[in-house]
């Protein structure tokens, strides 16, 4: 999935070689490579606050509980890097402090091991996404690897029951086509198990059995879903219907009779079902009008949340009684569980991120119905009560469709500045989350909206798919139409409108600036497509595998032409705005030469271009030190060009 994933961290070995030399040598610009070193962030209590303080906001997320229920694993970017972190659980609201358990770089994703003594974890190399595992014991004090680096990209599956064995994918074999291994712990050996084409990835086995489910990437926001057999290589069908659908947030039951999950098979939005495998049979549970995200089950209770503007709204059922249990008072935000089954069962763990909270855990034990606050952001000197809560917005855009957002308005302003950010994906979503830009952005007087052009995952099967193929540049006309929408609300200064976004919203801000001029004064673009012919013929496996139905088969002399004409790179002459732009130089979905390329047009145009191009980066920048350099150059940026005779701010009430 293209500029979507949420990579979460680079691992770069001791003897390893960084880049710096050969990225320097590559790039005549020494001005564009980043210098970082400490940097000054004022006093707690100031306001404005400075850029860095939201920066150094931390929180926990990707919180797992040990199957047994006495620990609780997470990350946290609190050294600068994402590493894991683990506390031990003991009675009632006791448990001992969070202690580190990795080191060096970061981690990419951890998996706790069945026996709940040990955790698999994943790293790689300065953001290059090709991982080597590793297995560390719950005391950190034994580790081992047992996938060494390779040229290939991995996905891990999942542990089988035992814990003897686990299932992963990997384009080892011929570098573009994900295959199926099962990797022996006891024996420290890997076999192909699947051969596959474009994307397969393991998923969930199958409890009391050799046979796990298999997920078949078609397209980004579908999937095929089969049974393998790891033992015969056997590959069933469960799921490959003739419109493509969705089957994620897979939950066997402890008998393996069955599964839980979130599809849209036959309707427009991810509803709750079960999958009888005896009968072959699936049964609806929870249907309506919006998405259900997560789903998980333990100790005889399903747990899932659903997708209410964005909000995650928790409901937990007794399977037995069929009654659905009172829920405790959370915070609002994005939520995500995780069960575990030891003493304590059921014991649920409930991480939240929202506009005020980075990251925090809640521990939900339903034997007592009690909950403990296990994990609390650190906002590093800011105030929660600071932080503004978006406004859902939808508007309609020129041909009727209507397009989502999230506006946020800083507080006592008459008609500030405003940036439109545009997510990554595209089949993502804009959610109120902790976003540390947004929240300074706004503390500034700059309004933001986050925007969800047709495309988006959310809205429905329908509008996720309204942009692909040869409706691409329908979602980007949606920008232009959501500043026209902005001028006749009238609570912000369109006119002083800036434009930025990620990876697929670095493609979408470098699209809008060349195909309509002057609507936006600026715009920033960071790790985006310029020219699609290339990037879909180069894009790494797992993107190739879903880009085929996303955006047509490259290999097809239609598509060739079709984005030969329709990139950015063919309308950056028509740019003329300032521009900023941010790319790692070892990203392996969008290569540094497709922001190199609009860089260097511009720049032989005389367009006023700021270019960050980090030597030991990937496609996100992880680095505290590199996050520091790259958002404070950015906020001086949009604050430089949104300005009107230096203020930013519009005027504020009272004043």
């Amino acid at each position: 999935m293209r500029r979507m994933y949420a990579v979460l961290a680079a691992f770069m070995l001791a003897q390893g070689a960084s880049g710096d030399d050969r990225d320097k040598a590559d790039w005549p610009y020494a001005e564009d490579i980043p210098q970082t070193g400490p940097v000054s962030l004022g006093l707690a209590g100031e306001k404005p606050a400075d850029i860095t303080r939201f920066l150094l906001a931390q929180g926990a997320y990707g919180a797992n509980l040990s199957p047994d229920g006495r620990s609780l694993a997470y990350i946290s970017r609190v050294t600068g890097t994402p590493q894991i972190w683990l506390m031990t659980l003991g009675k009632a609201h006791e448990s001992s402090p969070p202690r580190q358990l990795t080191f060096g770089n970061g981690v990419t994703f951890y998996r706790w091991h069945p026996d709940s003594g040990y955790l698999l974890y994943g790293a790689d190399n300065n953001g290059d996404e090709r991982e080597a595992f590793y297995l560390i014991t719950a005391d950190g004090l034994e580790e081992r690897l047992v996938l060494p680096f390779s040229d290939g990209f991995r996905r891990f599956g999942d542990f089988s029951v035992d814990g003897d064995r686990f299932v992963y994918a990997s384009t080892e074999r011929n570098g573009r086509d994900f295959d199926i291994y099962a990797a022996d712990l006891t024996t420290g050996t890997a076999r192909m198990v699947y051969e596959g084409t474009y994307g397969f990835f393991p998923v969930a086995w199958q409890p009391g059995g050799t046979r796990i489910l298999v997920s078949e990437t078609r397209g980004e926001d579908g999937n095929n879903l089969h049974s393998l057999d790891v033992t015969t290589g056997e590959m069933i069908p469960v799921f490959v219907p003739e419109i493509s659908a969705a089957y994620t947030q897979i939950e066997w039951r402890p008998d393996g009779a069955g599964f839980y999950m979130a599809t849209n098979d036959g309707r427009d939005y991810q509803a709750l079902a079960y999958m009888d495998m005896t009968a072959g049979e699936t049964v609806l549970l929870d249907a309506g009008e919006r998405d259900v995200d997560e789903v998980a089950l333990a100790g005889g209770y399903l747990a899932w949340t659903t997708n209410d503007g964005g909000y995650s709204r928790l409901h937990v059922r007794h399977l037995a009684s069929g009654r659905d249990v009172a829920v405790p008072e959370l915070p609002a935000g994005v939520y995500r569980l995780d069960w575990a089954e030891g003493a304590a069962a059921p014991l649920l763990s409930i991480s939240v991120s929202g506009p005020g909270l980075p990251g925090d855990i809640y521990l939900w034990s339903l034997k007592d119905d009690t909950v403990r606050h296990a994990v609390s952001s650190n906002l590093a000197g800011l105030r929660s009560a600071d932080m503004v809560a978006p406004e859902a917005i939808r508007f309609s855009a020129r041909d009727g469709v209507t397009v989502h957002g999230l506006l946020y308005l800083p507080e006592g302003v008459t008609a500030p500045a405003v940036v439109v950010d545009v997510h990554g994906g595209p089949t993502a979503q804009a959610r109120p989350r902790w976003q540390p830009v947004t929240q300074y952005l706004v503390g500034k007087g700059i309004a933001v909206l986050d925007i969800n052009v047709r495309g988006s995952t959310g809205f429905g099967k329908t509008y996720a798919r309204l942009d692909n193929q040869e409706k691409r540049l329908d979602s980007v006309r949606d920008l232009a139409d959501a500043v026209a929408w902005m001028k006749a609300d009238g609570r912000v200064d369109a006119d002083r409108a800036a434009v930025m976004g990620g990876s697929y919203g670095g493609y979408m801000v470098n699209a809008v600036m060349g195909a309509y001029p002057g609507v936006f004064r600026a715009g920033a673009s960071f790790v985006g497509v310029s020219d699609w012919v290339r990037a879909l013929q180069e894009a790494s496996p797992g993107l190739k595998a879903s880009d085929r139905i996303e955006y047509g088969d490259i290999s097809e002399p239609r598509w060739q032409a079709f984005y030969a004409e329709n990139s950015p790179i063919n309308t950056v002459h028509k740019i003329a705005a300032p521009m900023f732009f941010e790319h790692g130089a070892n990203d392996p979905r969008d290569p540094v030469s497709e922001s190199d390329r609009m860089v260097k047009a511009l720049r032989e145009r005389g367009i006023e271009v700021t270019y960050l191009r980090f030597p030991d980066e990937g496609h996100s920048v992880r680095k505290l030190p590199n996050r520091i350099a790259f958002y404070r150059q950015l906020a001086a940026f949009l604050e430089k060009h949104l300005s009107d005779g230096g203020a930013v701010d519009g005027e504020r009430a009272g004043r």
